[in-house]
């Protein structure tokens, strides 16, 4: 423990140097890793690329001389990001599994990764983890735990009583529900991270990722303990961002004059010097919906709409089949379920409300 905690605060000091040092650092690490993979291993390197900060990465790679191969699974990505594939030579892989398929056959990615593999363990009433479930529904961790608590594992409460209803006499204190829909974590296995890999392995080749632990999720944890480059038994990869903070990101980016996709809006600067993009954060996948419970209206199935209101129909009403009574539902059904509004068509009255000037003259 004494060594976990010293890592984690060897990395959180790595994050609060100084933007050029990071920058310089990042350089360093990159080439190190070309030359460990490829003049020493003699391998092949190539860079990941999906939304803005890896398109940063393939930027900042070639900045620097490393003139890599650029490689994403390009139709899972907003349109405008796939306009600036293209125009920067980012060789699309097919996906292993549609987004359709997806979401039929696996299930639909909601709340986080990790909270929707033991949601969908939950869904499962003959599963045979029955410690792991008994841990997931209480926190209690058994026999195999040393008897004890441990809310990292639990499930939050407001997510037992939606899904947990396979499981009720765990929870005799909560009203637990079954969801009318399947929900997984695998969508980016079968989509993104499976088929970049099988690529690596066709060609020999270790990537280069955009990765940043101040962006949280499941990596944050591994990139503070293994650094920027790391070369483990199954896993080689370059992440030379992992230090970043999102305000370095969005400098290096106006530095290297990286063409921002539209559904980014622009980098700009608040008066206290702060940047920001105007439209999306984040990106993913269009039928992502980790993490969307925490979005503040317009939220990312609003744009959607805005963007192509046909095709966000099919997702939120059409793209699955209720094997039980043959209705048609998508992502709408989803969001009602754990509480985000979607269905009324999001409007900003500040930038809706007309001046005197605009209204016309009624006449007599």
């Amino acid at each position: 423990m004494g060594e976990q905690k010293e890592y984690i605060k060897k990395f959180v000091a790595m994050q609060r140097l100084p933007y050029e040092v990071k920058v310089k650092r990042a350089e360093q690490r990159a080439k190190e890793f070309y030359e460990k993979v490829v003049c020493d291993m003699g391998k092949n390197v190539h860079v990941s690329v999906g939304g803005l900060d890896s398109l940063t990465l393939l930027y900042f790679l070639r900045d620097i001389g490393l003139d890599v191969p650029a490689i994403g699974v390009t139709s899972l990505e907003n349109w405008s990001i796939r306009k600036i594939h293209k125009k920067v030579g980012v060789k699309p892989i097919k996906p292993f599994m549609y987004k359709h398929e997806v979401l039929r056959d696996l299930g639909f990615p909601v709340i986080s990764k990790a909270k929707a593999r033991k949601i969908n363990i939950l869904q499962n009433a003959d599963s045979e983890k029955q410690t792991f479930i008994h841990a997931i529904m209480t926190g209690d961790m058994g026999e195999q735990g040393k008897w004890q608590h441990s809310n990292k594992i639990k499930l939050p409460d407001k997510w037992i009583e939606l899904f947990g209803g396979n499981y009720q006499s765990h929870r005799p204190d909560l009203h637990c529900r079954c969801a009318n829909f399947k929900v997984s974590s695998d969508c980016c296995k079968y989509m993104k991270e499976d088929p970049c890999d099988a690529w690596a392995k066709e060609h020999d080749s270790y990537p280069y990722l955009g990765l940043m632990a101040s962006e949280g999720g499941q990596r944050e944890f591994a990139l503070m303990k293994n650094g920027c480059n790391y070369y483990g038994k199954d896993v080689i990869r370059s992440a030379p961002f992992a230090p970043f903070m999102r305000q370095d990101l969005l400098r290096l980016a106006i530095d290297l004059e990286v063409p921002i996709p539209e559904v980014y809006g622009t980098i700009e600067r608040n008066p206290d010097g702060t940047l920001y993009t105007t439209k999306a954060q984040r990106t993913g996948c269009e039928i992502c919906g980790f993490g969307i419970h925490l979005e503040k209206r317009p939220h990312r199935f609003d744009r959607f709409r805005e963007e192509n209101e046909k095709a966000w129909h099919f997702w939120m009403y059409e793209v699955c089949e209720d094997e039980k009574t043959g209705e048609k539902y998508g992502w709408g059904r989803v969001l009602d379920y754990i509480g985000v509004k979607w269905e009324d068509k999001y409007i900003d009255w500040e930038k809706a409300q007309m001046s005197l000037f605009d209204i016309p003259e009624v006449l007599p």
